[in-house]
C-alpha cells in the first residue's frame, strides 16, 4: 500500500517540478505524492522567518502535525549581489503593493521582476552577478526534521526571455545565452537550487520513508 508524502505548497508550477525532480524515488517507495491543495482546512501558515530554512521549516512542520503525515516544503529566492543578496526571502513579494492586493501570481510574478529590473538599470553587465537560492525541509509527524540547502550560479539579464518558467526565471541567466525561462523541464530541474535541494534530501526521504 502506497503511503502519503506532501509537498507544503499550493503553487502548482512547484507541485509540477518537486514531482518531477523526485521522480524516481516516488517510483521506487510507491509514494502518493500530494500537494496541500489536497488539504482546503489546513492555512497557510506565515512566512515570518528571515531565512529560507526557516521558512521552509514553519511551512512542513505545520502541515505535518496538522495531517499526520511527512511533509517537505521549500523556500527559494533570488538574491542580486549588487543589492545586497535582496530580494532574498522577500522574492515572491519584492513590489509589495505594485501589483495590487488582488493580483494573481503571473502579475505579482511580473511586478517583482519589473522591479528587480528598473532596480539594477544601471548597474554594468560584469556586475550583476545573482544567485537562486532554495531551502528543502522534510517534516515527519513524529517531530523529526531534516534540512538541505541547493544553490545556482548566474546573472540577470536585461530583458526577460523565455517562456518555460515563472518568477524570475526569465531574467536569470545560470549560463552564457539562454535564461533559465529557455530551458526545457528537464534541463532546468538537472541545474537549478530546488532540484538540488530536493535532491541532497532523497537519502533522509529514503531512511524515513522506506522502512
Amino acid at each position: 500500500m502506497s503511503q502519503r508524502l506532501v509537498l507544503a505548497t499550493r503553487n502548482e508550477h512547484k507541485v509540477h517540478e518537486l514531482v518531477q525532480i523526485l521522480g524516481p524515488l516516488v517510483e521506487e517507495l510507491d509514494l502518493e505524492v500530494v500537494s496541500a491543495l489536497e488539504y482546503p482546512d489546513v492555512p497557510d501558515v506565515p512566512e515570518t522567518e528571515v531565512t529560507f530554512e526557516g521558512n521552509a521549516r514553519l511551512k512542513a512542520v505545520a502541515l505535518a502535525e496538522a495531517t499526520g503525515l511527512p511533509a517537505v516544503a521549500d523556500d527559494s529566492g533570488l538574491s542580486i549581489d549588487v543589492l545586497g543578496g535582496c530580494p532574498g526571502v522577500f522574492s515572491a513579494r519584492w513590489s509589495g503593493s505594485t501589483a495590487g492586493p488582488d493580483a494573481d501570481r503571473r502579475a505579482r510574478d511580473r511586478a517583482n521582476l519589473e522591479l528587480v529590473l528598473e532596480q539594477i538599470s544601471d548597474v554594468p553587465d560584469e556586475h550583476r552577478a545573482a544567485a537562486f537560492r532554495c531551502a528543502a525541509v522534510l517534516a515527519l509527524p513524529g517531530g523529526q526534521v531534516f534540512a538541505e540547502e541547493g544553490r545556482v550560479e548566474g546573472r540577470i539579464v536585461r530583458e526577460p526571455r523565455g517562456t518555460n518558467g515563472f518568477g524570475y526565471d526569465p531574467i536569470f541567466e545560470p549560463e552564457p545565452g539562454r535564461t533559465m525561462a529557455e530551458h526545457t523541464d528537464e534541463e532546468k530541474n538537472a541545474i537549478s537550487h530546488r532540484g538540488r535541494a530536493f535532491r541532497a534530501m532523497v537519502p533522509h526521504l529514503r531512511e524515513a520513508l522506506g522502512g
